[in-house]
């Protein structure tokens, strides 16, 4: 303690503090007085450095392919098409303004075409901003912007061209991006293979005088590259996620042309809806017994129905035919067609040591007590690959495969509709939900079994990718890493379907179960007839009235029919019309 202070009185302690008060504000009001006269106005802020043209002219490109994923439940399908409006954003308008941010590409905008790289999921937003063609008035769209997607000069191809609302977990595209190898060397790189070409007894002095500086380190086309999967990451939204890249496609490469095979999933759950209890669960609205209960799935005639569309056949019974393509027929294989059980759970969590709780090796994930095999709701799906496919085709396979597990119609039904000799038409039914679709995989041939045509991949945190990378993550696991966004997703999902579940349980659970004998209806005995629920997918049955076998129902006109009848039509006669104007210049030529 101070000893001045404490021999201070009462009244001399209070003197002094009233001192010190009066000291301090004549020296704040001094301190204010000095700034006001150093600076009479604030500082204005630092003026921000506008961002420069990007000048793609100097820097170097080189050609690969991308894999990547999507889930397609909030977008308008894969493919966009220019002067088209849609509702919901494509996947190719994301990507294509994501390299464009990423300065990946650089292909011409127009004036006029929205050369933002903000992607617009909100209808009403997409309408005030872009134009609606056919629809807008001239006032309508003298502020609106073009939505125009321009490849020129990327040497684009795509693999797959999924509809609204499906998935893809394999999708590939081929395209040239910007590359981080130096302008000078690419130039002589290119100057060399040419010559390699063109003479090959070229002698070693040779080489050596057009090769850079010897001293300096060759750029490694793979650990000095940009990270790709990395950057687009970054950029794209979490349902659109870069995998992998290929750093060498052979010549000629096409994404298109390329794929050996697509392979395509359609997701279900047995049961399909929730099933009707009781007694009349047990029979179909016609009365008729019903080899499972309402609202379950007989797996095993799916898959003996799915077995027929093995082979080659014409699927035009099986798809939905656009006149304007003009097919002379619809044959496609399909190599392979079953109903898999479907295990969704990421097992690699807990039994790779890497990953699991306690570092260990565990071979068999289920317990002492079989739980994996209590009986209960599953998830399954309609496996299909094949080279290449017609326009909706998978979802009306799953469509009348969903009629066969429900006993609506017999696995022979597949037989019927592979006769066109018989059945030149399709007969008129639904086809299946989009959302549950997923494009699973387009598979190449592979460079690690020796086809030269093969392609080489290198996934979001192998080793190779890693020199490449500027952030701390390896861009798999770790902050922005593929599995770790990825697991978020899942993880909200499956705490959703807890919930949900636990409600639900909790639901069926309540009351005197006297409803369990009611089938759903407030007095079962004076119910003569009801509703057929068909199942399509979603996760609701349509009430379907009286089914009527497919067979008895009215056909479609044939492929040959739909065919004329275009050609005669209004489009068709200005399609041959520009057909026969460009022959004739061809002539001139």
């Amino acid at each position: 303690m101070n000893t001045y202070l404490s021999s201070l009185s009462q009244a001399e302690l209070i003197e002094r503090c009233s001192k010190l008060e009066q000291q301090l504000a004549a020296q704040t009001a001094k301190v204010t007085e000095l700034t006001k006269r150093a600076n009479g106005r604030t500082p204005s802020p630092v003026p921000k450095k506008p961002m420069k043209d990007f000048d793609a002219s100097r820097h170097s490109t080189r050609f690969i392919a991308l894999k990547f994923s999507y889930l397609g439940h909030r977008y308008n399908g894969f493919e966009h098409a220019n002067r088209c409006f849609t509702p919901l954003p494509t996947i190719e308008e994301v990507l294509w303004k994501a390299l464009r941010k990423a300065r990946l590409i650089s292909p011409p905008v127009p004036e006029g075409v929205d050369a933002s790289f903000e992607v617009i999921h909100d209808t009403r937003e997409r309408e005030r901003k872009y134009h609606i063609y056919g629809r807008s008035r001239h006032s309508d769209t003298q502020n609106k912007q073009h939505l125009d997607v321009n490849w020129e000069g990327c040497q684009y191809s795509k693999c797959g061209r999924t509809d609204r609302g499906v998935s893809a977990f394999g999708q590939v595209i081929g395209i040239r991006v910007r590359s981080n190898a130096p302008v000078e060397k690419q130039k002589v790189e290119a100057e060399l293979e040419n010559d390699r070409h063109m003479e090959e007894d070229m002698e070693d002095d040779e080489v050596d005088e057009v090769e850079l500086d010897g001293e300096e380190r060759a750029f490694d086309p793979i650990e000095d590259e940009l990270p790709y999967v990395y950057m687009l990451n970054m950029i794209l939204p979490h349902d659109i996620r870069i995998l992998a890249w290929c750093p060498r496609p052979p010549e000629g490469f096409d994404a298109r042309y390329s794929c050996l095979e697509r392979r395509y999933k359609y997701f279900f759950t047995n049961p399909a809806f929730c099933p009707t209890p009781g007694r009349i669960g047990l029979t179909h609205a016609s009365g008729q017994a019903a080899p499972v209960r309402e609202g379950w799935l007989d797996i095993d005639r799916m898959r003996e129905a799915a077995k027929k569309l093995e082979g080659t056949h014409d699927y035009r019974n099986l798809c939905q035919i656009d006149a304007s393509k003009q097919m002379p027929s619809c044959q496609r294989r399909i190599n392979f067609a079953d109903v898999e059980e479907f295990d969704g759970v990421p097992t690699a969590m807990s039994t790779h040591p890497a990953l699991n709780a306690h570092g260990e090796i565990v071979p068999k994930l289920a317990s002492e007590n079989n739980l994996d095999e209590v009986a209960g709701p599953k998830v399954y799906a309609i496996v299909v690959h094949g080279s290449a496919f017609l326009w909706h085709q998978v979802r009306c396979i799953a469509a009348v495969l969903f009629l066969v597990g429900q006993g609506l119609e017999n696995p022979d039904i597949v037989d019927n509709l592979l006769d066109i000799s018989q059945n030149p038409g399709r007969p008129h039914y639904a086809m299946a939900d989009d959302a549950p679709l997923v494009l699973w995989d387009c598979v190449f041939p592979s460079e690690q079994e020796g086809d030269e045509a093969g392609l080489d991949w290198i996934y979001a945190g192998d080793q190779a990718s890693i020199p490449g990378l500027t952030a701390k993550g390896d861009g798999k696991f770790g902050l922005g890493g593929v599995v770790d966004e990825l697991w978020s997703q899942w993880h909200e999902a499956k705490l959703k379907e807890a919930q949900i579940g636990g409600l639900l349980s909790l639901a069926m659970a309540q009351g005197d179960n006297s409803s369990l004998q009611r089938g759903g209806f407030r007095d079962p005995h004076s119910v003569k007839g009801r509703s057929q629920k068909v199942y399509e997918g979603a996760s609701k049955a349509r009430l379907a009235g009286q089914y009527q076998p497919l067979m008895e129902r009215r056909a479609m006109d044939s492929l040959e029919v739909l065919n004329t009848k275009y050609m005669a039509s209004v489009k068709g006669v200005r399609r041959l019309a520009k057909r026969s104007e460009a022959d004739g210049q061809d002539a001139g030529d």
